[in-house]
């Protein structure tokens, strides 16, 4: 039984091809084939008959390769001139991997969701006992695959890491503190073999520790997906998962191009759910015709397990409705704040910023213009066809501060003060203010009605209980009725939306 337990392992190999139309079947054709050989002293492994090919493959030594094909051209002249057989020829620089596999189809799929087919395959299916020929630089992976399918070795997943700023910085911490515990509970070895940030790109095969940043600092490669691509063929890695924590409207232009070269996506970037629905389309196609996922988890509720809830709602065939609530944690905690305090709208904003909540630059916020993203995302996964210029969106920054620069408009933030405490005043008593997103109409149309704006609501409502910088999404449905699925909690900040990737990076390894 000690085969069982061992993968043959068989380099410098090639494939001899004898191609043509009306000799398959033929008595004796096998035959002369090893007679030829063996009169030229070439030992053959594996023989392989492709009726769909009108073909018969031979496996040989790499030294003798040349030799094989010319002393065949010779044995079958004349099939060759009656055109029987239309040409031989070899395929070198291949690997023989022979084990034996219980469930050999689950097998085969794991080679293919890593772009690993088989150039050739023979099963003895009494034993169970499988030969399989890749081309060499394919092997070493081919060979890591099998191993944890048949061995039950943990899994290695490969992680590309773009941007390591606040949330990406975290979650390679939260990685390499969890990789030990998740390697003996899931039996995954999770390893982040590529840092990159817009300038630079750092590579470590084994796996980045937590010298990793002093690595980034020294690198020597560009940034770019091409040298990614590159180094993960080169080093033959299986189970390949690319992170995008950038805002880059760039770097989301390369999706394509990763799911095609055996990358799954996992994105904390908004951008390329909201791009042309002509665009976001294209993507889910590439990515079903490559047997690729991406998970986006992040995009809308942070940590909140928001985007999951809608697309199983979706999926059972439940009837959404609506769906509105406070996207923003930096806007839930201006107006939560504002709404209940005597303080100046500016001096809270003001708080909001040194507090980290808002963009550097807090019109970012105050545009509505990521609340309005967030919502297509939802009206998306509800398979509506909105385009961003669809949303009407409040925009809460005065027109003549739009196009000031950065400072000159924080300098000029108690403009402000005056509008906003005049929407404060005019409220009905017990009622609060909050800024949110509104996706309603009939949403079993190709398209719903996106609304973004400041609201008036009770201060004793869902909405209106919301405290700190949390968020809060109400799901309505036809089987709930007028009481909508809530979802509420932390929707911002470094260490929430980290843990959010992280556990769509966990969802996509079990499922590899």
């Amino acid at each position: 039984m000690k085969n069982a337990k061992e993968i043959k392992f068989l380099k410098n190999r090639s494939i001899i091809k004898f191609e043509g139309e009306d000799f398959l079947g033929e008595i004796g054709i096998d035959g002369r084939i090893f007679k030829a050989l063996t009169l030229a002293r070439i030992s053959v492994g594996v023989i392989s008959q492709q009726a769909i090919e009108n073909g018969l493959s031979i496996l040989v030594n790499e030294a003798d390769a040349e030799k094989a094909v010319a002393c065949l051209i010779d044995e079958f002249e004349a099939e060759r001139k009656s055109g029987k057989v239309s040409q031989i020829y070899s395929i070198n620089n291949v690997s023989v991997l022979g084990f034996v596999a219980e469930d050999f189809n689950k097998v085969l799929a794991e080679l293919a969701r890593n772009n690993v087919f088989p150039l050739l395959l023979n099963q003895v299916a009494g034993e169970n006992r499988v030969n399989i020929v890749v081309t060499s630089s394919q092997d070493e992976k081919t060979k890591n695959v099998i191993e944890s399918e048949i061995f039950n070795k943990p899994k290695t997943v490969h992680l590309a890491i773009i941007g390591h700023g606040n949330v990406g910085k975290t979650l390679i911490e939260q990685v390499l503190r969890s990789s030990e515990e998740i390697r003996r509970r899931k039996k995954i070895d999770l390893k982040v073999v590529a840092v990159a940030n817009s300038r630079k790109i750092a590579f470590n095969k084994k796996g980045f520790n937590a010298d990793w940043n002093d690595e980034v600092l020294t690198a020597q490669h560009p940034s770019n997906v091409e040298e990614l691509i590159s180094f993960s063929k080169e080093n033959q890695l299986e189970n390949l998962i690319v992170v995008d924590n950038t805002a880059s409207k760039d770097f989301v232009k390369n999706y394509h191009a990763l799911a095609e070269n055996g990358f799954d996506l996992v994105s904390s970037n908004k951008i390329f759910n909201t791009l042309p629905i002509e665009e976001y389309r294209k993507l889910r196609y590439t990515l079903s015709k490559n047997n690729r996922r991406y998970l986006y988890e992040t995009n809308v509720g942070a940590g909140l397990p928001l985007i999951d809830t809608i697309k199983l709602l979706h999926l059972s065939g439940e009837n959404i409705t609506r769906i509105k609530g406070v996207f923003s944690g930096s806007l839930s905690y201006i107006f939560n704040n504002f709404s209940v305090r005597n303080d100046k709208f500016s001096t809270i904003i003001g708080e909001a910023m040194e507090k980290g909540y808002t963009e550097p630059d807090p019109r970012e916020d105050l545009s509505g213009n990521d609340v309005a993203r967030k919502l297509l995302i939802l009206a998306r996964e509800l398979d509506l066809i909105n385009e961003f210029q669809d949303i009407d969106i409040q925009n809460l920054i005065p027109e003549n501060l739009l196009s000031v620069d950065k400072n000159e408009f924080i300098s000029r933030l108690d403009e402000l003060d005056e509008e906003y405490q005049k929407i404060k005043g005019g409220q009905e008593p017990g009622h609060v203010l909050r800024y949110v997103g509104d996706l309603h109409g009939d949403l079993q149309k190709d398209k719903g009605q996106l609304d973004v704006k400041l609201v008036s609501v009770p201060g004793s409502s869902a909405l209106g209980q919301l405290k700190g910088s949390d968020s809060i999404f109400e799901i309505y449905t036809e089987s709930y009725g007028e009481n909508p699925i809530v979802i509420m909690g932390a929707g911002a900040g470094a260490q929430v939306t980290a843990r959010g990737v992280f556990g769509d990076i966990l969802r996509v390894s079990e499922t590899k």
